[in-house]
């Protein structure tokens, strides 16, 4: 993708994911987010179509609801470090949106942090992650 390992080079794996673990998990859940639309863009590109189309296809996974379900089932495929994002992230105060509940915005928040944590530590995984959630 576009880091690999170019954020924070000077650090070996180990100390670079505990650097990316001390970061503010809204700041993580807010590059999942563009990740995983980036993500999407890339994959609904592939077919062939209009691009109101392709917009309509990535807002329909776009989208704490989707993040939410999404989230859920890849939950038991989460290793123990994964799975203390999640839940890290997910005890978050969630903002406030019409029409989503409390608890879908927290799921969808700790997805995103989750993909913003995996997209600066471990982009193969990450990308072993989203290719489950097609």
């Amino acid at each position: 993708m576009l880091f690999d390992l170019s954020f924070m080079p000077d650090l070996a794996q180990e100390e670079r994911q505990r650097a990316v673990k001390e970061l503010d998990l809204r700041s993580l859940a807010h590059l999942g987010d563009a990740v995983f639309e980036l993500y999407e863009r890339q994959r609904q590109i592939l077919e062939q179509s209009t691009v109101r189309k392709l917009h309509d296809k990535v807002v329909g996974r776009v989208n704490s609801k989707e993040q939410a379900r999404l989230l859920l089932a890849l939950k038991p495929h989460l290793t123990e470090e994964e799975n203390d994002i999640v839940r890290r992230a997910r005890n978050l105060k969630a903002g406030i949106r019409r029409n989503v509940e409390q608890a879908t915005l927290r799921q969808a928040t700790a997805f995103e942090a989750l993909i913003g944590f995996l997209y600066l530590t471990d982009e193969t995984r990450l990308r072993l992650l989203l290719d489950m959630t097609t």
